[in-house]
């Protein structure tokens, strides 16, 4: 009796390398999901405009009767577009147009401009290590669109989340820098139409915002509210006693250096007591 030869049984770990044939099962691939950052930008960007719509509604009408007020003077809207877009400062720009109507040399516009903006030093020194991680062109980028508004906002955020997505940083910079483009071709457009700014209040906005925005951020914190009141208080007596110009950075400086002083003390025991901080080895070990 003749015996059947039969092949014999593949290997096990044949099929578990998925080789091809009836019962072979394949490994699962990982297939990746680009649904979820993309998810994660668009959050991104919808929350950065949701925090430029107060400011936005506060830049346009102040930007529009920035608008009529060079149109009047007679500077063409091109020139009215591109200080809105290049210089992007509310007061400074303001007190350019002034110097440009009475016929001031070019000299003194400059000066007046950057005395005027050297505020934004203290700005920039309280947000910088906030940015201490970003690329040079990112942190550059940022610092020309830095505005007080935009610090306020900034700082009330970071000081919520000490991370926030660039994305959502860049999103509020751009929109409440656009808005005050937009603002300034509106008021050009309809310059020939609004003869008196001063009647509609359009200069109150920007105040007024700004200090809606601190009284947010200050609400629940004794020690800004009193810094605030010092750098408020500061000013207006030192705009009063003919300042001007010295008196915004004059008055932030000494509330800054007064707010300083009243800090809490860090006891370094404690921190001795807490042990090293594991980010620090992680961050000397590569």
């Amino acid at each position: 009796m003749r015996s059947v030869a039969t092949d014999p049984p593949a290997p096990a770990h044949h099929a578990a390398a998925g080789a091809p044939g009836a019962g072979a099962v394949r490994p699962a691939v990982p297939v990746p999901a680009p649904a979820a950052p993309a998810r994660g930008t668009r959050a991104a960007w919808a929350a950065g405009f949701g925090q430029a719509v107060p400011v936005m509604l506060g830049y346009v009408p102040v930007a529009f009767a920035f608008g009529v007020l060079g149109h009047t003077a007679g500077l063409p809207w091109w020139a009215m577009v591109a200080m809105s877009a290049f210089v992007y400062g509310g007061s400074s720009q303001f007190a350019a147009l002034q110097l440009l109507a009475v016929g001031a040399a070019p000299y003194a516009i400059v000066l007046t401009t950057f005395v005027v903006n050297l505020r934004h030093l203290l700005l920039s020194a309280a947000i910088a290590p906030r940015l201490a991680g970003w690329r040079r062109r990112e942190q550059a980028l940022f610092a020309y669109e830095l505005t007080d508004e935009a610090f306020a906002v900034h700082s009330a955020q970071y000081a919520d989340r000490a991370e926030r997505p660039k994305a959502e940083v860049f999103t509020f910079n751009t929109a409440v820098h656009a808005s005050w483009v937009a603002g300034t071709l509106l008021g050009v457009l309809a310059g020939d139409l609004v003869t008196d700014v001063q009647a509609l209040g359009l200069d109150y906005a920007l105040p007024a915002m700004f200090m809606a925005l601190l009284a947010a951020g200050i609400i629940a914190d004794r020690r800004g509210l009193v810094v605030a009141v010092v750098a408020g208080g500061g000013a207006v007596g030192l705009t009063l006693l003919g300042l001007q110009y010295w008196a915004v950075l004059v008055a932030a400086a000494v509330a800054a250096t007064f707010g300083l002083a009243i800090a809490p003390r860090e006891d370094p025991t404690d921190v001795a007591a807490d042990g090293p901080d594991p980010r620090d080895a992680q961050g000397a070990t590569g």
